[in-house]
Protein backbone atom coordinates (compact mmCIF):
# COMPACT_ATOMS: atom_id res chain seq x y z
CA UNK A 1 0.00 0.00 0.00
CA UNK A 2 1.42 3.37 -1.03
CA UNK A 3 2.17 6.29 1.26
CA UNK A 4 -0.68 8.33 -0.21
CA UNK A 5 -3.23 5.56 0.42
CA UNK A 6 -2.05 5.15 4.02
CA UNK A 7 -2.28 8.92 4.54
CA UNK A 8 -5.83 9.02 3.18
CA UNK A 9 -6.86 6.11 5.39
CA UNK A 10 -5.41 7.84 8.46
CA UNK A 11 -7.09 11.11 7.49
CA UNK A 12 -10.44 9.35 7.12
CA UNK A 13 -10.00 7.60 10.47
CA UNK A 14 -9.09 10.89 12.16
CA UNK A 15 -12.05 12.71 10.59
CA UNK A 16 -14.36 9.96 11.78
CA UNK A 17 -13.11 10.42 15.32
CA UNK A 18 -13.85 14.15 15.39
CA UNK A 19 -17.25 15.47 16.53
CA UNK A 20 -19.44 17.06 13.92
CA UNK A 21 -19.84 20.85 13.98
CA UNK A 22 -22.46 22.06 16.47
CA UNK A 23 -24.79 23.49 13.83
CA UNK A 24 -24.83 20.14 11.97
CA UNK A 25 -25.62 18.28 15.18
CA UNK A 26 -28.48 20.67 15.95
CA UNK A 27 -29.83 20.45 12.41
CA UNK A 28 -30.04 16.65 12.79
CA UNK A 29 -31.84 17.22 16.10
CA UNK A 30 -34.36 19.45 14.32
CA UNK A 31 -35.03 16.78 11.69
CA UNK A 32 -35.56 14.17 14.40
CA UNK A 33 -37.82 16.52 16.37
CA UNK A 34 -40.13 16.88 13.39
CA UNK A 35 -40.47 13.09 13.17
CA UNK A 36 -40.89 12.80 16.95
CA UNK A 37 -43.65 15.44 16.95
CA UNK A 38 -45.56 13.39 14.39
CA UNK A 39 -45.09 10.15 16.35
CA UNK A 40 -46.29 11.77 19.58
CA UNK A 41 -49.71 12.26 17.99
CA UNK A 42 -50.41 8.56 18.63
CA UNK A 43 -50.28 8.91 22.43
CA UNK A 44 -52.71 9.95 25.15
CA UNK A 45 -51.05 10.89 28.41
CA UNK A 46 -51.44 12.58 31.78
CA UNK A 47 -49.95 15.94 32.72
CA UNK A 48 -49.47 17.19 36.27
CA UNK A 49 -48.71 20.83 36.96
CA UNK A 50 -47.76 22.76 40.09
CA UNK A 51 -47.44 26.55 40.19
CA UNK A 52 -46.38 28.34 43.37
CA UNK A 53 -46.00 32.07 44.09
CA UNK A 54 -43.97 33.14 47.14
CA UNK A 55 -43.79 36.63 48.62
CA UNK A 56 -40.57 38.48 49.33
CA UNK A 57 -40.56 37.02 52.86
CA UNK A 58 -40.62 33.46 51.48
CA UNK A 59 -44.23 32.70 52.46
CA UNK A 60 -46.67 31.23 49.94
CA UNK A 61 -49.00 33.81 48.36
CA UNK A 62 -50.76 31.49 45.92
CA UNK A 63 -50.56 27.88 44.76
CA UNK A 64 -52.32 25.81 42.11
CA UNK A 65 -52.29 22.10 41.30
CA UNK A 66 -53.65 21.04 37.92
CA UNK A 67 -54.14 17.63 36.31
CA UNK A 68 -54.85 17.17 32.60
CA UNK A 69 -55.47 14.39 30.11
CA UNK A 70 -53.81 15.22 26.79
CA UNK A 71 -55.38 13.66 23.67
CA UNK A 72 -53.93 14.00 20.15
CA UNK A 73 -55.98 15.53 17.36
CA UNK A 74 -55.35 15.81 13.60
CA UNK A 75 -53.76 19.18 14.29
CA UNK A 76 -52.41 19.79 17.76
CA UNK A 77 -54.03 18.26 20.84
CA UNK A 78 -56.97 18.46 23.22
CA UNK A 79 -56.29 19.25 26.86
CA UNK A 80 -58.93 18.24 29.41
CA UNK A 81 -58.68 19.50 32.98
CA UNK A 82 -59.44 16.56 35.31
CA UNK A 83 -58.41 18.01 38.68
CA UNK A 84 -57.84 21.48 40.05
CA UNK A 85 -56.97 22.75 43.53
CA UNK A 86 -55.98 26.32 44.28
CA UNK A 87 -55.38 28.40 47.37
CA UNK A 88 -54.36 31.97 48.16
CA UNK A 89 -53.18 33.66 51.34
CA UNK A 90 -54.84 36.72 52.83
CA UNK A 91 -54.43 38.08 56.32
CA UNK A 92 -52.38 35.08 57.42
CA UNK A 93 -55.05 32.55 56.35
CA UNK A 94 -55.40 30.33 53.27
CA UNK A 95 -58.56 30.25 51.22
CA UNK A 96 -59.31 27.57 48.64
CA UNK A 97 -60.75 28.01 45.15
CA UNK A 98 -61.73 25.42 42.56
CA UNK A 99 -61.40 26.82 39.06
CA UNK A 100 -58.59 28.36 36.96
CA UNK A 101 -58.54 32.11 36.56
CA UNK A 102 -60.18 32.83 39.92
CA UNK A 103 -59.50 36.34 41.26
CA UNK A 104 -60.56 37.16 44.79
CA UNK A 105 -60.29 40.94 44.45
CA UNK A 106 -60.54 43.66 41.82
CA UNK A 107 -56.81 43.89 41.12
CA UNK A 108 -55.46 40.39 41.72
CA UNK A 109 -52.06 40.29 39.98
CA UNK A 110 -51.27 36.77 41.21
CA UNK A 111 -54.60 35.43 39.95
CA UNK A 112 -54.10 36.76 36.45
CA UNK A 113 -50.43 35.87 36.22
CA UNK A 114 -50.73 32.28 37.44
CA UNK A 115 -53.33 31.48 34.80
CA UNK A 116 -51.34 33.19 32.07
CA UNK A 117 -48.22 31.21 32.97
CA UNK A 118 -50.06 27.90 32.97
CA UNK A 119 -51.50 28.57 29.53
CA UNK A 120 -48.50 30.14 27.82
CA UNK A 121 -45.85 27.68 29.02
CA UNK A 122 -47.65 24.35 28.54
CA UNK A 123 -50.49 25.06 26.13
CA UNK A 124 -48.72 25.90 22.88
CA UNK A 125 -51.21 25.00 20.13
CA UNK A 126 -48.45 24.81 17.52
CA UNK A 127 -46.97 21.68 19.15
CA UNK A 128 -48.10 18.11 19.84
CA UNK A 129 -47.37 18.29 23.56
CA UNK A 130 -48.07 21.88 24.58
CA UNK A 131 -44.57 22.68 25.77
CA UNK A 132 -43.59 26.06 24.36
CA UNK A 133 -40.68 25.97 21.92
CA UNK A 134 -39.69 29.64 22.02
CA UNK A 135 -36.71 29.25 24.42
CA UNK A 136 -35.60 25.99 22.72
CA UNK A 137 -33.59 25.90 19.47
CA UNK A 138 -34.88 22.45 18.52
CA UNK A 139 -36.66 23.20 15.25
CA UNK A 140 -35.44 24.51 11.91
CA UNK A 141 -37.75 27.50 12.36
CA UNK A 142 -36.05 28.44 15.64
CA UNK A 143 -32.45 27.47 14.89
CA UNK A 144 -31.73 30.28 12.44
CA UNK A 145 -31.94 32.70 15.38
CA UNK A 146 -29.04 31.09 17.27
CA UNK A 147 -25.34 30.41 17.04
CA UNK A 148 -24.13 27.10 18.49
CA UNK A 149 -20.90 25.95 20.10
CA UNK A 150 -19.90 22.36 20.83
CA UNK A 151 -18.41 22.34 24.34
CA UNK A 152 -17.55 18.65 24.41
CA UNK A 153 -18.81 15.14 24.92
CA UNK A 154 -19.76 13.73 28.34
CA UNK A 155 -21.80 11.14 30.19
CA UNK A 156 -25.15 12.28 31.59
CA UNK A 157 -26.95 9.69 33.72
CA UNK A 158 -25.54 6.84 31.70
CA UNK A 159 -26.18 8.50 28.31
CA UNK A 160 -23.35 9.70 26.07
CA UNK A 161 -24.20 13.26 25.08
CA UNK A 162 -22.86 16.31 23.30
CA UNK A 163 -23.01 19.48 25.37
CA UNK A 164 -23.86 22.37 23.07
CA UNK A 165 -24.31 25.97 24.16
CA UNK A 166 -26.40 28.46 22.22
CA UNK A 167 -26.94 32.20 22.15
CA UNK A 168 -28.99 34.55 19.94
CA UNK A 169 -27.42 35.92 16.78
CA UNK A 170 -29.55 39.02 17.33
CA UNK A 171 -30.56 39.99 20.85
CA UNK A 172 -34.05 41.32 21.66
CA UNK A 173 -35.46 41.80 25.14
CA UNK A 174 -38.43 43.64 23.70
CA UNK A 175 -39.81 40.70 21.70
CA UNK A 176 -38.52 37.19 22.41
CA UNK A 177 -40.79 35.88 19.63
CA UNK A 178 -39.23 38.07 16.94
CA UNK A 179 -38.78 36.07 13.72
CA UNK A 180 -35.13 37.06 13.48
CA UNK A 181 -34.11 37.60 17.10
CA UNK A 182 -34.37 36.00 20.51
CA UNK A 183 -33.80 36.82 24.17
CA UNK A 184 -32.75 33.26 25.11
CA UNK A 185 -29.40 31.56 25.60
CA UNK A 186 -28.62 28.19 27.14
CA UNK A 187 -27.26 24.71 26.63
CA UNK A 188 -28.53 21.42 25.23
CA UNK A 189 -27.44 17.88 26.02
CA UNK A 190 -27.85 15.84 22.84
CA UNK A 191 -27.77 12.03 22.61
CA UNK A 192 -24.61 11.25 20.62
CA UNK A 193 -26.09 8.26 18.81
CA UNK A 194 -29.68 9.33 18.18
CA UNK A 195 -29.38 13.12 17.88
CA UNK A 196 -32.25 13.68 20.28
CA UNK A 197 -32.38 16.21 23.14
CA UNK A 198 -31.93 14.73 26.61
CA UNK A 199 -31.98 17.98 28.60
CA UNK A 200 -32.32 21.57 27.39
CA UNK A 201 -31.72 24.51 29.72
CA UNK A 202 -32.40 28.12 28.75
CA UNK A 203 -32.03 31.51 30.40
CA UNK A 204 -32.29 35.17 29.48
CA UNK A 205 -29.28 36.10 27.38
CA UNK A 206 -29.20 39.61 28.83
CA UNK A 207 -30.35 41.22 32.06
CA UNK A 208 -33.11 43.80 32.22
CA UNK A 209 -31.38 47.19 31.64
CA UNK A 210 -30.39 48.95 34.86
CA UNK A 211 -32.22 52.10 33.80
CA UNK A 212 -35.50 50.17 33.68
CA UNK A 213 -34.80 48.62 37.07
CA UNK A 214 -34.12 51.99 38.66
CA UNK A 215 -36.78 54.13 36.97
CA UNK A 216 -39.64 51.62 36.96
CA UNK A 217 -38.64 49.39 39.85
CA UNK A 218 -39.10 46.38 37.57
CA UNK A 219 -36.84 43.38 37.17
CA UNK A 220 -36.84 39.63 36.41
CA UNK A 221 -34.09 37.43 37.80
CA UNK A 222 -33.10 33.85 36.93
CA UNK A 223 -35.81 33.48 34.29
CA UNK A 224 -35.21 30.26 32.40
CA UNK A 225 -36.52 26.77 31.74
CA UNK A 226 -35.41 23.16 31.88
CA UNK A 227 -37.01 20.51 29.71
CA UNK A 228 -35.98 16.86 29.98
CA UNK A 229 -36.77 14.11 27.47
CA UNK A 230 -37.12 10.31 27.64
CA UNK A 231 -36.95 7.67 24.94
CA UNK A 232 -40.02 5.46 24.53
CA UNK A 233 -39.50 3.62 21.29
CA UNK A 234 -37.30 3.71 18.20
CA UNK A 235 -37.29 7.34 17.11
CA UNK A 236 -39.83 8.40 19.74
CA UNK A 237 -38.60 10.78 22.42
CA UNK A 238 -41.05 12.71 24.55
CA UNK A 239 -40.67 15.76 26.81
CA UNK A 240 -41.45 14.40 30.27
CA UNK A 241 -40.63 17.25 32.64
CA UNK A 242 -40.60 21.02 32.46
CA UNK A 243 -39.45 23.34 35.20
CA UNK A 244 -38.76 26.98 35.94
CA UNK A 245 -38.14 29.19 38.96
CA UNK A 246 -37.54 32.93 38.78
CA UNK A 247 -38.05 36.19 40.64
CA UNK A 248 -40.26 39.07 39.56
CA UNK A 249 -40.33 42.61 40.88
CA UNK A 250 -42.85 44.99 39.36
CA UNK A 251 -43.30 48.70 39.94
CA UNK A 252 -41.53 48.60 43.34
CA UNK A 253 -44.42 47.08 45.29
CA UNK A 254 -44.94 43.66 43.71
CA UNK A 255 -42.32 40.97 44.40
CA UNK A 256 -42.68 37.24 43.86
CA UNK A 257 -40.59 34.10 43.47
CA UNK A 258 -42.46 31.94 40.96
CA UNK A 259 -41.90 28.19 40.56
CA UNK A 260 -43.56 26.08 37.89
CA UNK A 261 -43.18 22.37 37.22
CA UNK A 262 -45.00 20.03 34.85
CA UNK A 263 -44.57 16.30 34.26
CA UNK A 264 -45.98 13.99 31.60
CA UNK A 265 -46.75 10.39 32.61
CA UNK A 266 -49.08 7.46 31.87
CA UNK A 267 -48.48 7.35 28.13
CA UNK A 268 -50.92 5.17 26.22
CA UNK A 269 -51.32 4.64 22.50
CA UNK A 270 -54.59 6.20 21.44
CA UNK A 271 -55.54 3.15 19.35
CA UNK A 272 -54.52 0.40 21.79
CA UNK A 273 -54.93 -0.30 25.49
CA UNK A 274 -51.30 -0.92 26.42
CA UNK A 275 -49.64 1.72 28.56
CA UNK A 276 -46.00 2.76 28.47
CA UNK A 277 -44.75 3.58 31.96
CA UNK A 278 -41.43 4.49 33.55
CA UNK A 279 -39.98 6.32 36.54
CA UNK A 280 -39.42 10.05 36.18
CA UNK A 281 -36.08 11.51 37.14
CA UNK A 282 -36.15 14.84 38.99
CA UNK A 283 -35.04 17.94 37.14
CA UNK A 284 -31.51 18.76 38.31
Amino acid sequence: MGTTAIFLMMLGWYAGRQPEPADIIMYKVAMNQERAQSMRSAFVYHQSMLIRFKRGNGKIAREEEREYVITPEPKGFKKELTHFAGKYEQGGKFFEYHEPGYQYKGVDIDGGLVNELANSLTNNKDTRDGFGQDPLPLTVKMQHKFSFRLEGKENYRGIEVYRITFKPKKMSLVDCDDDNASCWAGEALIDVHEYQPVLVTSWLAKNIPMAVQILLGTNIKHLGFKVSYKKFDEGLWFPVSYGSEFQVRGLFLYKRTIALSATNTGFKRSDVTSTVSYGLAAIP
